[in-house]
C-alpha cells in the first residue's frame, strides 16, 4: 500500500496490514461484479480521458456516454482540437452544458501542442498547467490514462472518505488518505472501484448494507449520526443553485442559438427569453465575451472563429 506519515482517520494506527489487503480485495471484487461498463473505462489514451473528465464535470455519465464518441469522431487527437477554430469545439459541446469547459479543453489542447510537442504530459505539475485541469482532473488523467498510483478525489470518493473516517476532511487530509489507500500497482482499478462505490452505494442517501467498505466505515459503525460527515467535506459537492430562470440558463440559450449562426445584438434578449430585460441580457452576454465563448463584430455576435481565440 502507498505509505504516509499520518494514519488513516478510519483505522487504528496499529491495525493489521492484512486488513488493507482484505479491504482491497473486497472492494475490487465488488467492482468486478458491479462496475458500470463505461466506454472511457476501456480507454487509456490521455487525450480521450481528458475529454471524458471535462465532460463528466457536473454532467451525468449517461449524457456523456452519448456525446463522448461523437466529439472524438471530430477531434480524435489533441492536435486536431488545437488546430480547429474554437467555434467548432463549442459546436460539438452541444447538450453538455457548462460551455466554458469546451473553451478550456480547446485552450488545453493548444498548450499541449505548443508547449509539449503535441504529446499529453503525465507529470502532475505539467498537467496542472493545462487550462481547466485542477487537482482532481490531473490525478484522474495520471490514474486512468497512465495507470499511476495517484489517489483521485472527486465528489463520490470524497463522500466515501469522509464517512470512512467519520468526520469532514480538509482537502489535504482527503488527498493524503486517498493516496494512502491506493494499492501498489492498482491505481486504475482502485480509483475506479472507489468512485463507483460512491456513485452507486455511498450516495447522499447511502445503501450501507450493500457497501463493500461497510466493515471499515466509522460513520456506519456508530449508527450514522447527524450531521453526515460528508457534508462540507473536501470535494463533496453541494446542491446547485436553481437553473430555471438563472443567468446560466440564459448563457446556454444564447450559445445554443449562436451554434446555428450569428445573431444581431437586438435579438439576444429574445433568444435568452428575457425580452423585457435587455440590460440583463447585455450583462450576461458580456460575461460570454469575457469567457471567450463568443465574439462581437459590430452589431452581431458569433462563436469564436480563430483557432487560437
Amino acid at each position: 500500500m502507498a505509505s504516509t506519515d499520518q494514519a488513516d482517520p478510519g483505522r487504528s494506527p496499529d491495525a493489521d496490514p492484512a486488513d488493507d489487503l482484505r479491504r482491497t480485495d473486497r472492494v475490487l471484487r465488488w467492482f468486478d461484479g458491479h462496475g458500470r461498463d463505461l466506454a472511457w473505462r476501456r480507454d487509456r489514451d490521455p487525450w480521450r480521458i481528458l475529454v471524458a473528465e471535462l465532460m463528466l464535470q457536473q454532467t451525468q455519465a449517461s449524457r456523456v456516454a452519448a456525446r463522448w464518441p461523437v466529439f472524438l469522431e471530430q477531434f480524435p487527437t489533441v492536435l486536431s482540437c488545437a488546430d480547429a477554430p474554437r467555434s467548432a469545439v463549442i459546436e460539438q459541446w452541444r447538450g453538455l452544458g457548462y460551455n466554458r469547459r469546451a473553451v478550456n479543453l480547446h485552450r488545453a489542447a493548444i498548450v499541449v501542442r505548443d508547449d509539449f510537442e503535441g504529446v499529453m504530459p503525465s507529470a502532475l505539475a505539467d498537467l496542472l498547467r493545462l487550462p481547466g485541469v485542477g487537482a482532481y482532473t490531473a490525478r484522474a488523467i495520471r490514474a486512468f490514462a497512465f495507470e499511476l498510483d495517484d489517489g483521485v478525489v472527486d465528489t463520490n470518493i470524497g463522500r466515501v472518505l469522509a464517512r470512512l473516517g467519520g468526520r469532514p476532511l480538509r482537502p489535504n487530509e482527503a488527498q493524503r488518505l486517498a493516496d494512502q489507500l491506493v494499492p501498489d500497482g492498482r491505481g486504475w482499478a482502485w480509483n475506479q472501484a472507489l468512485m463507483e462505490v460512491g456513485a452507486l452505494i455511498c450516495r447522499p442517501a447511502p445503501l450501507c448494507g450493500d457497501c463493500p467498505l461497510e466493515p471499515e466505515c466509522h460513520w456506519r459503525s456508530h449508527g450514522r449520526p447527524d450531521p453526515d460527515p460528508a457534508m462540507g467535506s473536501a470535494s463533496v459537492s453541494t446542491s446547485q443553485p436553481r437553473f430555471e430562470g438563472s443567468d446560466r440558463q440564459g448563457r446556454g440559450r444564447l450559445i445554443d442559438a449562436l451554434r446555428d449562426g450569428p445573431l444581431a445584438r437586438a435579438e439576444i434578449a429574445t433568444v435568452m427569453n428575457w425580452p423585457t430585460d435587455p440590460d440583463r441580457a447585455a450583462r450576461v452576454a458580456s460575461s460570454l465575451l469575457v469567457d471567450g465563448l463568443m465574439e462581437r463584430h459590430g452589431d452581431f455576435y458569433r462563436l469564436p472563429t480563430r483557432a487560437d481565440a
